[in-house]
Formats: structure tokens, C-alpha cells, sequence
């Protein structure tokens, strides 16, 4: 019995590593699709095509992935007991910033596919480094459990 929970759980972990990746991937895309579709002249063919790339970007890798991360890493926290220990609460709180990050890039889009235009590339730019910073934290806290 030991052996299949186990091999559960390194299951549960595996396939949360692998829906981090897509998440973080499409976390570091976004912005820079946001750069290049506020380049576009507005109204233009160009800008049509980067308001398509956004919405499947978001509907088809960052939606499903989000889902999974946080459904599987639920269930390795329940596997594990982690809710009892420190370094899981620092994590849970930037997954949850991370992921308010997420909401926050998905209504960008929809105010781009609009027209509005309202944060200059050098800011998007910027923006473009927290899943970066946040990921690097979340790996840390994992790996080392400093508290």
C-alpha cells in the first residue's frame, strides 16, 4: 500500500512540475505579446492577429495549466501535510500573488483587444520579470524550506 502512495505522489509532483512550466511559459509570453500587439497600429490586420494570439494563448495554455497547477499542488499538499510547515505558507502566498498576476494580465488583454493602451512597453517590459522573481522564490522555498 506504501508503494502506490508513493508512486502516487511522485505522479501528483511530476505532473505539477510539468503544468508549471506551461503556466510559467505562457506567463512570460504574455507580456511580450502585449508589447508587440501595442507596436501594432490600432485597427490594423496586425493588431487583429496579436488580439487572436493573446486569447489562445490564455484560453488554450494559461487557463487549463492554472487549473491543474493548483488542483495537483492541493493535492500534494495534502499528500505531504506541507500546510503545516512554513516555507508552504511564504509559497502559497506568491502562487497567490501569481496568480492574482495571471487575472490581472488576462484583463490587460481584454482592455488592448478594446483599443486602450494604457501602460507604455518599457512597463510591460518590467512586468515581464515577476513570474521570473516569483519563480525563482517558489523554487528556493521548495528546495530549501528555509523555515
Amino acid at each position: 500500500m506504501q508503494e502506490t502512495l508513493a508512486m502516487i505522489y511522485l505522479w501528483l509532483k511530476a505532473g505539477h512540475i510539468i503544468f508549471v512550466i506551461f503556466w510559467m511559459a505562457g506567463l512570460f509570453m504574455l507580456p511580450r505579446y502585449f508589447v508587440y500587439h501595442q507596436e501594432a497600429d490600432p485597427g490594423s490586420p496586425e493588431e487583429a492577429k496579436w488580439i487572436d494570439r493573446e486569447q489562445k494563448l490564455l484560453k488554450i495554455i494559461l487557463l487549463p495549466s492554472i487549473i491543474v497547477v493548483w488542483v495537483l499542488g492541493l493535492a500534494l499538499m495534502s499528500t505531504v501535510g506541507a500546510h503545516t510547515q512554513g516555507w508552504f505558507h511564504a509559497k502559497l502566498l506568491i502562487v497567490l500573488l501569481l496568480s492574482g498576476y495571471h487575472g490581472w494580465m488576462s484583463a490587460y488583454a481584454k482592455k488592448l483587444a478594446r483599443g486602450e493602451r494604457p501602460l507604455q512597453g518599457k512597463a510591460l517590459r518590467l512586468i515581464n520579470e515577476v513570474p521570473g522573481i516569483a519563480a525563482a522564490i517558489i523554487v528556493i522555498l521548495v528546495v530549501v524550506k528555509p523555515f
